[in-house]
């Protein structure tokens, strides 16, 4: 009995032996041994290491814009407040002409965009406003004066144009009205005055408005990084093709925080297309008033499920005054197009060309009334619409 106890031992003692020095100089043979309830990953053996790094990215987006990016200098005489002192003759006998007047003049910087071969260049009204000079320089190096053909301060909007010999590179349109929420896209300018610059984000959000920026709100929210410089440039989607043009950003400081808003190239086209033929835009106008409908409004009102907006002022002697409009009307839709809102009240209107006789739809004391106004010219200054 004690020898076979004995040849038991130095078995044991020898298989636990081999299994240490399987395990230690060869941990593969035991990986396949079946454990119960246990769930076995298959995993590469060994870690790649001659892996090619990925060449995805959007070079060729970039690439195909940024030559028909362009970054505007402006430059402009700051007027002095008036001093009177500096027609007294006893002032210039002791002080001579140290305090004459001599003009100071401001620079601003922005972006641009190259839409034709004759030089029209798209960017915003900000960035040209109240310029006394305008140089555009290219991607390519070349530099060269520039004048305005017009501007739209209620979209801030505008168009240069600049005339240079042989070929300029211009930027293809893209669909704004197809772009979604996560869309990838690529803000192009010129930031701070560093160079040419490309940054990259994601669509936000779409049809912003009631920001209090602009009278015609439509605005692509994007997280790309739009800083001071940037007005005026390009978003693109990852082919290349313009989705809006740069306008503003959220922040309290002037830069970045991942909230920019850019101007639709659909808004940006209508308004292009009219100050070059025209060198202005000109909108429809009936002389209102209006604010959207609160819930409270709704049920104060007995609305129900209606939509449309509350009618808080008509202008005296306009269009809609003549046509019979009251305040306290709720207007619910113009040429049957229904209105959710005073921002799209304000579009469907606008669109309608002066002259033009329109029906509108109001209910008044819970009875639908229909009138006819002619609309009228939008004034230039920012008033009712």
């Amino acid at each position: 009995m004690r020898k076979f106890w004995l040849l038991f031992a130095q078995a044991t003692t020898i298989g636990l032996a081999l299994l240490f020095v399987i395990n230690t100089l060869k941990p593969g043979l035991l990986s396949s041994a079946a454990r119960t309830g246990v769930i076995t990953l298959q995993e590469s053996p060994t870690r790649s290491t001659d892996a090619q790094p990925s060449t995805t990215g959007f070079s060729a987006a970039a690439k195909k814009v940024m030559p028909a990016v362009v970054n505007i200098f402006t430059t402009n005489e700051i007027k002095r407040p008036p001093r009177p002192f500096m027609e007294d003759p006893r002032f210039r006998f002791f002080f001579g002409d140290e305090f004459e007047d001599v003009p100071r003049r401001g620079s601003n910087l922005g972006s641009g965009v190259i839409i034709s071969q004759d030089g029209y260049i798209l960017t915003n009204h900000h960035v040209v406003e109240a310029a006394d000079q305008i140089e555009v320089a290219l991607a390519d190096g070349r530099k060269t004066k520039a004048t305005v053909v017009g501007s739209d301060p209620e979209t801030d909007l505008a168009v240069i144009r600049i005339n240079l010999p042989g070929s300029i590179p211009i930027i293809t349109f893209g669909q704004s009205d197809q772009a979604r929420v996560g869309d990838i896209v690529l803000a192009i300018g010129n930031p701070f005055d560093v160079g040419q610059t490309v940054t990259m984000g994601i669509i936000s959000a779409l049809k912003r408005s009631h920001l209090g920026l602009h009278t015609f709100e439509n605005f692509i929210q994007t997280d790309a990084a739009i800083n001071p410089g940037n007005s005026g440039g390009a978003l693109v989607d990852t082919n290349g093709n313009l989705l809006g043009i740069n306008s503003a950003i959220y922040s309290p400081n002037g830069g970045s925080l991942g909230i920019g808003f850019a101007i639709p190239v659909s808004t940006a086209k209508k308004v292009m297309e009219q100050i070059i033929q025209h060198g202005s835009v000109t909108r429809g106008w009936i002389g209102v008033a209006a604010q959207d409908l609160t819930p409270e409004l709704a049920e104060s009102f007995k609305l129900g499920e209606t939509k449309g907006v509350l009618i808080s002022e008509v202008m005296r002697s306009g269009p809609a005054d003549k046509a019979g409009v009251k305040p306290g009307d709720i207007l619910v839709s113009v040429d049957d197009k229904l209105l959710i809102d005073s921002n799209t009240m304000l579009e469907a209107i606008s669109s309608i060309p002066p002259g033009r006789i329109s029906a509108l739809k109001l209910l008044r004391n819970e009875k639908e009334v229909i009138v006819q106004v002619k609309v009228g010219k939008r004034p230039k200054s920012r008033g009712q619409e």
